[in-house]
């Protein structure tokens, strides 16, 4: 099996891309680059068994449905006088919500914050899938499944907080040092170094070890009722809690 993350970013200087080779036993981080534009992430998710993308796949139902009817001239007001839960359900998807009822950790608002420019690229490059003869399920049941790598370290025991700010990297380096002694099937080679340095192609592998328990149902799926949202939301795939030595 082969895996890809990309951890995406608005710009192709800041987006990590990580292929990761799976055999009984061992997973070996094949390639690892950062500064990936369409083309290369578009051959990485074509080529792939399943791929992790560190991004929204898509934006809330509700706000979607707001802006709309804005356009209109007839958007719904608040439903309370402060009208703060009012906002909380048109920015946050139902995913959202999940992640932070299962980890405590809040992603960040795809419809209210600058992860929206990530969004609109990613929107492009799932555009340019389908246009492939490779459409996507945002629920996550195709080759492409939304991840968060913040998550999934949370929930495999490892550090996943204060390893992103560019005078952390003690703390990435300690976090690698981690993962490596916790999952010692995983060989990072030449790439320990780069992953040691950057966040960004730390978040990548971490991606694509999240997409291989994705590929393994080692993540909790949308349930009946959540399905229809998952398909046009997106749905991040939290692995289950100290699924990481399963991966292998």
């Amino acid at each position: 099996m082969l895996t890809v993350g990309i951890d995406l970013a608005a710009e192709p200087e800041r987006t990590g891309l990580a292929w990761i080779s799976w055999e009984p036993g061992r997973a070996v981080v094949t390639r690892l680059i950062c500064g990936a534009d369409d083309p290369v992430v578009l051959d990485a998710i074509s080529a792939a068994d399943k791929a992790g993308i560190d991004c929204p796949l898509g934006w809330p139902a509700d706000f979607v449905a707001f802006v709309a009817a804005h356009e209109n001239g007839a958007a719904p007001g608040p439903v309370d006088e402060a009208g703060r839960d009012w906002r909380r359900r048109l920015t946050t998807r139902l995913t959202d919500r999940v992640v932070r009822e299962q980890t405590g950790l809040v992603p960040l608002s795809v419809a209210a914050d600058r992860i929206g420019y990530v969004a609109l690229r990613c929107a492009a490059v799932l555009a340019r899938l389908a246009q492939r003869g490779q459409p996507v399920d945002r629920s996550g049941s195709g080759t492409v499944v939304e991840v968060y790598p913040a998550a999934s370290l949370q929930r495999w025991g490892l550090p996943h907080r204060r390893y992103k700010g560019p005078r952390d990297c003690a703390a990435l380096a300690v976090m690698v040092a981690e993962l490596q002694a916790k999952a010692g099937w995983l060989e990072l080679g030449e790439h320990a170094a780069l992953c040691r340095r950057s966040h960004d192609a730390a978040d990548a592998v971490i991606a694509a070890l999240s997409a291989r328990a994705a590929a393994l149902e080692l993540t909790i799926p949308p349930g009946q009722d959540q399905l229809p949202a998952a398909r046009t939301e997106g749905w991040i795939a939290i692995p289950e809690a100290s699924s990481l030595d399963r991966l292998a």
